[in-house]
């Protein structure tokens, strides 16, 4: 066997070793498993075709941190580095003329900003609807263009996440 091949062969069962170990699951049963989670690079790309599915696609963020900030994890917030880009209909929400109308999403949107998210929002899209760069709240930047700002960050090595967030038809105890 050849030295390359011994190496191979070695790091397939490293891998093999490394995805097995752990207790067993019996038969039939699922098992929870404990990713090794590190450092968090994301650029979520918010663009949707109605201002209030902004509610449901902060659950996204809340999804990516909350596990991670958690045990066993127990990441601190600089260890998540995540931007949030918005550039559809959802800009209206951060527009501080509409504070009343979505006050509930632009809170949790300024909390997640003191843990470090960065909202920034599209200066083409916010011109299309009429806002100059001063018309939203301080948590948000304002940047040339939507598609460059992601195309720039997942250049950078950021994750691209895109929410989808469909109109719920079923409750959940119609479909369990």
């Amino acid at each position: 066997m050849t030295q390359a091949r011994r190496k191979t062969g070695a790091g397939a069962f490293l891998l093999m070793l490394l995805f097995t170990t752990g207790l067993p699951a019996a038969e039939g049963v699922s098992r929870e498993v404990r990713t090794p989670y590190t450092h968090q690079k994301v650029v979520f790309d918010f663009y949707f075709d109605n201002p209030e599915k902004i509610n449901s696609a902060l659950y996204w963020i809340r999804s990516l941190m909350n596990p991670l900030m958690d045990a066993p994890y127990d990441m601190a917030p600089e260890f998540l580095d995540i931007k949030v880009v918005l550039h559809g209909t959802e800009i209206v929400t951060v527009a501080r003329k509409n504070q009343e109308r979505y006050r509930d999403a632009v809170e949790r949107m300024r909390y997640y900003a003191s843990l470090g998210v960065e909202f920034k929002v599209c200066a083409l899209a916010a011109l299309d609807y009429g806002y100059s760069p001063d018309a939203f709240y301080e948590f948000i930047e304002v940047v040339p263009s939507a598609i460059a700002e992601l195309a720039h960050w997942q250049l950078q090595g950021f994750a691209l996440i895109t929410p989808v967030v469909m109109e719920k038809t079923f409750t959940i105890e119609e479909i369990r």
